[in-house]
């Protein structure tokens, strides 16, 4: 089954999501472009937002955001019931991230990493498996803390 992966980006992320969206669609994944839609100025939590509520109404799904660091877009995504996001700019965070957190956004900074490290790291994120066992313990203790 091809996986979905949903993405946005803001205006200072938005050349690599083109890219990206490219990159994804020659590895067999559907993906769904929840804008931005030019180098335009905006804001990004409109962004993160849309591509959150897309992962959490389909929770088979994984979600990919891209900003100027990927800071504002996870603090944004990580507001979100249910959405673990990790900002990631090498391989083996994001290939750890799914392992032990069940990730299931990957947040970006285009102006920090290059167009090729950042295909690395998305297939990394992408082509990890969640652990679960002890990981798991750890990922409920998190979603105890969110339903305080």
């Amino acid at each position: 089954m091809m996986k979905k992966i949903y993405i946005g980006a803001d205006s200072a992320g938005f050349a690599l999501k083109e890219k990206m969206k490219e990159h994804l669609a020659s590895r067999g994944y559907d993906v769904s472009d929840c804008g931005c839609f030019s180098d335009a100025s905006c804001h990004y939590p409109e962004f993160a937002s849309k591509v959150c509520e897309s992962v959490q109404a389909d929770g088979e799904s994984f979600g990919i955001l891209i900003c100027g660091t990927g800071i504002g877009m996870s603090m944004c995504a990580n507001k979100h019931r249910g959405i673990r996001a990790a900002v990631c700019s090498d391989t083996y965070s994001a290939k750890m991230t799914r392992c032990h957190n069940d990730a299931n956004v990957l947040c970006i900074g285009a102006r920090v990493i290059g167009e090729c490290l950042a295909f690395e790291i998305t297939d990394a994120f992408l082509g990890a498996e969640f652990e679960g066992g002890r990981h798991a313990v750890r990922v409920a203790m998190m979603n105890d803390i969110e339903n305080k």
